[in-house]
C-alpha cells in the first residue's frame, strides 16, 4: 500500500479503464466559490492512494483528471458526495458521476444512529481507525506534511469495502432503488449549491 502524490494532474493510465474510483477532496474551507480546491483524492480499491495537488495559481486543467472524473463509465464512490461534486464541479468543470454515496447509504440503511460521519462508518462497517486531526489543517500551504497526505489518502481508502456492506444492507431493507435515486440526484444537488439554493429545500411546502 502506497500514497502516490503528484502536482496539478494524475499520471496517464494510473487506473485501469472502468474501474470504480474512491474520490475526496481538500479546499480552503466550505464555500466553494471562495474556497479554492487544493487536493482531489483517489483510490481504485486495490491498495494504494493518489493525491493530486493544486496550487494557488492554478488553472485546474489536468487533463488526465477530469478525463478519470468525466468518465461515465466508471463509478465514483464518495463521503458525503454532494460537497465534493460542487468543488469539482467549479474548479475542474466536470460533472464527477455516476455517484455513490456511502453517507446517503448510511442515513437510508443505518437509521438506528444519528453518527454517520466516515469514522464512525469505517470503523462500524469495516473495522478501521480514522484519525480526523489533520481535517481542519491548512491544505493550502506550500508543503503537504505527511501527516496531512496520510489523513487524505485515509479519506479514500476504505470506501470501497464500505460500499460492500451499505450495499449488502440497502438489499436487505429494500432501499436500492431509492438509494440509487438519490445517488442520481446528488449532481444536480450540487447543482443546486453552486446556483444559489444550498440551505433552502425547494421542495418543502413553506
Amino acid at each position: 500500500m502506497a500514497v502516490h502524490f503528484h502536482e496539478e494532474d494524475l499520471p496517464e493510465d494510473v487506473f485501469a479503464p472502468g474501474a470504480a474510483i474512491a474520490v475526496d477532496t481538500e479546499t480552503m474551507g466550505l464555500i466553494t466559490p471562495r474556497d479554492r480546491l487544493c487536493l482531489v483524492q483517489l483510490s481504485d480499491g486495490s491498495g494504494d492512494e493518489h493525491l493530486v495537488r493544486f496550487g494557488p495559481r492554478s488553472n485546474y486543467a489536468a487533463p488526465n483528471l477530469r478525463m478519470v472524473l468525466a468518465d461515465p463509465e466508471r463509478l465514483k464512490l464518495y463521503h458525503y458526495a454532494r460537497f465534493d461534486l460542487a468543488a469539482i464541479r467549479f474548479y475542474l468543470g466536470v460533472t464527477a458521476g455516476p455517484v455513490y454515496c456511502t453517507k446517503t447509504a448510511s442515513r437510508l440503511v443505518r437509521t438506528y444512529t444519528d453518527r454517520h460521519g466516515l469514522k464512525d462508518l469505517a470503523r462500524e462497517l469495516v473495522g478501521a481507525e480514522i484519525s480526523k486531526q489533520q481535517q481542519s489543517s491548512d491544505w493550502g500551504g506550500p508543503d503537504i506534511s505527511d501527516a496531512q497526505r496520510d489523513y487524505a489518502a485515509s479519506d479514500v481508502r476504505y470506501l470501497h469495502a464500505m460500499k460492500v456492506e451499505l450495499d449488502r444492507r440497502l438489499e436487505r431493507e429494500g432501499r436500492t432503488e431509492l438509494a440509487q435515486a438519490c445517488f442520481d440526484f446528488l449532481p444536480w444537488r450540487a447543482e443546486l449549491d453552486l446556483a444559489g439554493w444550498p440551505d433552502t429545500d425547494i421542495f418543502a411546502h413553506i
